[in-house]
């Protein structure tokens, strides 16, 4: 069996890690069937993450292991990760965003797919911290000034913090914080590495929790943006409670049980793909 050229070996062993993490377990053949690739390619996968410590190699096929709580993964890894569900959140969240606003955008691989989205709502001021989500917006404003794309008047004003790079490609520490403290948003957007009932929203990385507290406390209403694998993952460091968070914006995936649990919170629950409660149908 040829082995499926289309997908990076950093992409199939997302996609790989995703599949031990939702199944709890995969064997080698199952694999190779779903991504087409030889045996042999799939045995290195299993081995490269399992070096990794993010998976548990058995016989026959790999099992999954807890993560770290200040492990973050690079964002070429969590990119391939979920793929139609950040794209449906990115839509149903892109609706929120008023033409004419001042929002901000954190980092993140579900911010990135929102950027995308958000460049069809005219004249916005994006702040973000995002190397990846203000090179969506640059692009677009290049395409306008050369005559593609959205007219150049309707193009996003893009301002990209300063700071240390984490390994998702985000601006964090002292000089982003500052920044940040100065400005105030009508709407901020927000992605995380892990969210539950009693962390809250938290992230591996120290200097990238201050940096998000300091979007929160700037924010006239908070925007959770993450896919139902984020529920119930606690990364090192807490940065803001769910009482803080005005939406959370999510897929189908998130189960019945933590849907019921949002009934008690006053965060609102946005199922992306589903009509929203009273809607009519």
């Amino acid at each position: 069996m040829s082995d499926n050229q289309n997908l990076l070996a950093e992409q199939r062993r997302a996609l790989i890690l995703d599949e031990v993490r939702r199944r709890g377990g995969v064997r080698v053949n199952e694999l190779t069937r779903r991504l087409s690739v030889s045996d042999m390619t799939v045995r290195r996968d299993l081995d490269a993450l399992a070096r990794q410590g993010m998976v548990e190699k058995v016989h026959g096929g790999a099992l999954p292991v807890s993560d770290p709580s200040a492990h973050e993964p690079g964002f070429e890894v969590k990119s391939a990760l979920e793929l139609s569900a950040k794209a449906e959140i990115a839509k149903a969240a892109a609706r929120m965003a008023v033409p004419g606003s001042a929002i901000a955008l954190a980092g993140g691989t579900t911010a990135f797919a929102l950027a995308h989205q958000l460049l069809e709502v005219p004249e916005l001021t994006v702040v973000t911290n995002s190397v990846r989500v203000a090179d969506v917006f640059y692009n677009a404003q290049r395409a306008a000034a050369s005559g593609e794309g959205m007219p150049a008047a309707e193009a996003a004003t893009v301002v990209l913090t300063g700071g240390v790079r984490t390994p998702s490609d985000t601006l964090v520490g002292p000089v982003a914080d500052a920044a940040i403290r100065s400005l105030h948003f009508d709407l901020l957007f927000l992605g995380v590495h892990g969210i539950s009932v009693e962390a809250g929203l938290s992230t591996p990385n120290l200097a990238e929790a201050e940096t998000n507290r300091h979007f929160v406390r700037s924010a006239r209403r908070v925007v959770v943006v993450a896919d139902h694998t984020k529920w119930g993952t606690v990364g090192l460091s807490s940065f803001a409670g769910l009482d803080q968070v005005d939406v959370l914006v999510t897929d189908a995936g998130l189960p019945a049980e933590v849907r019921a649990e949002f009934a008690e919170l006053p965060t609102e629950l946005v199922v992306a793909g589903e009509p929203a409660a009273g809607a009519d149908i």
